[in-house]
């Protein structure tokens, strides 16, 4: 079966989710749609038999569409999955996938309490080297996870580097949730635990004439009493440069991996992922696509991307408040389970 898909969202990532999904077998893009429509119609040249359209909601009744891809900004992914979900379409949407714990409650209810799916694209849970990792995290090569160092630098978030929304804590959650997100999610899934407390330090580092710290720190424990250090750096000065470390200790063994070890050439000003990463918006995308077609489950559950999301909006308020920030994943409905701390 061709699975038809409509891309709401025009930037950047919304391009690279084209091209990959312009790759898969059995897809078939059937509307690109974004507020500007010179924007659509260029990206929608990209895969042949696309409508380019500034007008969602046509597109997402149309009833050759099967499923829905929301690339857009933050603020976007709440309404235009709830809309999807709604009118009976599966739902891929970007990660954060909300900028709250009500708007992702809202837009599980709209699709998988309406008979179809939703899946948030965690991307780092597809790239080779994390795939490995967690291979043998499940065969028993260490044991039961207890310790989680992970080093990530990259470029970049220098003045005008980034658009104006995405330093607006507002409208992206904050660095945490835009950003640290990955991080967030690779714990959960890493440990098989939920954080139940997360401390965040912020830093400005080379990118001082930013509104937002570039690069922070969060320390998490677990509800298995297990701990995690996730340090992100978002500042080198080239975008696409990439450096990071992930070692997971366990009780019986450890395990690593370092994008120092990734062998190929480099070129300075010319950065090229390295092979360890690569190819992971591909495989999400297939992977996506091929659970809508069989009705099979996603790698990323709701529930997980619910205990990521809490995790990270937690560790934003610690970045705010200089505090440690509990967590209770099962509040209920309209408390956001967050209890702030003494400040260190």
């Amino acid at each position: 079966m061709t699975l038809g898909v409509a891309v709401i969202g025009t930037g950047r990532f919304a391009r690279e989710h084209l091209v990959a999904l312009a790759g898969l077998p059995d897809v078939q893009v059937t509307h690109v749609v974004g507020h500007d429509l010179d924007r659509a119609r260029e990206l929608a040249a990209l895969v042949p038999g696309a409508l380019a359209t500034s007008d969602a909601e046509a597109a997402i009744r149309d009833a050759a569409v099967d499923a829905v891809d929301v690339c857009t900004w933050t603020p976007g992914h709440a309404p235009w999955t709830i809309a999807a979900g709604r009118a009976g379409k599966h739902v891929h949407v970007e990660k954060p996938a909300a900028l709250s714990i009500a708007d992702l409650d809202a837009m599980i209810a709209a699709t998988e309490g309406n008979g179809t799916s939703l899946m948030v694209g965690q991307t780092v849970r597809f790239q080779p080297a994390i795939a490995d990792l967690q291979r043998r995290l499940a065969r028993g090569d260490i044991g039961d996870p207890r310790l989680l160092h992970v080093s990530w630098y990259t470029g970049h978030v220098w003045p005008e580097g980034w658009r104006g929304w995405q330093y607006d804590a507002a409208l992206s959650g904050g660095h945490p949730v835009h950003n640290g997100t990955h991080s967030v999610d690779l714990a959960v899934w890493l440990m098989g635990s939920r954080p139940v407390e997360v401390f965040t330090r912020g830093l400005r580092t080379w990118a001082t004439g930013t509104p937002i710290p570039d690069s922070f720190q969060m320390q998490l424990r677990f509800e298995n009493g297990s701990l995690a250090t996730l340090e992100l750096c978002y500042a080198l000065r080239q975008s696409g440069e990439l450096f990071r470390r992930v070692m997971l200790a366990g009780t019986t063994g450890t395990l690593a991996h370092s994008t120092a070890d990734d062998p190929g050439l480099t070129s300075p000003g010319h950065p090229v992922p390295p092979a360890s990463v690569e190819g992971a918006l591909r495989a999400q995308l297939a992977h996506w696509v091929d659970g809508v077609q069989a009705g099979t489950p996603f790698l990323v559950t709701t529930a997980q991307a619910r205990v990521a999301l809490r995790t990270a909006l937690a560790a934003q308020r610690s970045l705010v408040t200089g505090a440690p920030v509990s967590i209770d994943h099962d509040a209920p409905a309209g408390n956001d389970g967050l209890t702030t701390g003494s400040g260190r």
